[in-house]
């Protein structure tokens, strides 16, 4: 496993946990095996072993666990919240996944860049006009937000799913944001 980078994974330059635990190398050998690279967001983290921890396996669960949302749902709920914060790590990385699982790059695009303009569904519009709403005004949800979502077929567990996944979106764009965190470079030119 090779970590050295030609300039830090994000402007605070914190490195990675010395030494680093076997744990770790494991976790970043599977990502290496399985994604073939070792995401910067992973190695932003790394310099602290517990929020690597915590930072993987709420992502995991937001993202991989079993939901009525589809991995695809989920992907673009991550790219409508980073659009809306301008988060450019996340826009990047989650922008090469909608692309991968969508298999169409100009829809990948389109929600990146306009979501209303890709030709949705009433489903996929209920989330992201909720996603929308949670993310630019969360002030202003109401139970009329949450029955739009119920009317559109989702249970009381997806509409808590829809908002973590929003949720964990906001705080990670802040997080990338505020270190600016630095996409891998292999992530722009995936499944295009």
């Amino acid at each position: 496993m090779t970590l050295k980078r030609d300039r830090p994974v994000t402007a605070l330059d914190l490195g990675l946990a010395e030494p680093m635990s076997e744990r770790t190398k494991a976790y970043f050998d599977k990502c290496e095996e399985k994604l073939g690279l070792v995401p910067n967001v992973l190695l932003a983290y790394a310099f602290d072993e517990k929020k690597l921890e915590a930072f993987s396996r709420f992502y995991n669960e937001v993202m991989l666990a079993d939901s009525e949302l589809s991995k695809l749902e989920r992907e673009m709920i991550a790219v409508v919240v980073s659009a809306i914060n301008h988060c450019h790590y996340c826009l990047v990385a989650h922008g090469a996944a909608l692309r991968e699982l969508s298999g169409d790059p100009v829809f990948s695009e389109t929600i990146a860049q306009n979501w209303r303009a890709a030709g949705l569904d009433e489903r996929q519009t209920a989330i992201l006009d909720f996603v929308t709403k949670l993310t630019e005004r969360p002030d202003t949800i109401v139970e009329q937000d949450r029955e739009a979502l119920r009317k559109a077929g989702f249970s009381n567990r997806a509409i808590f799913d829809i908002a973590q996944t929003a949720g964990f979106f906001a705080m990670s764009n802040r997080v990338a944001s505020a270190s600016e965190m630095r996409p891998n470079e292999v992530y722009h030119g995936m499944a295009r």
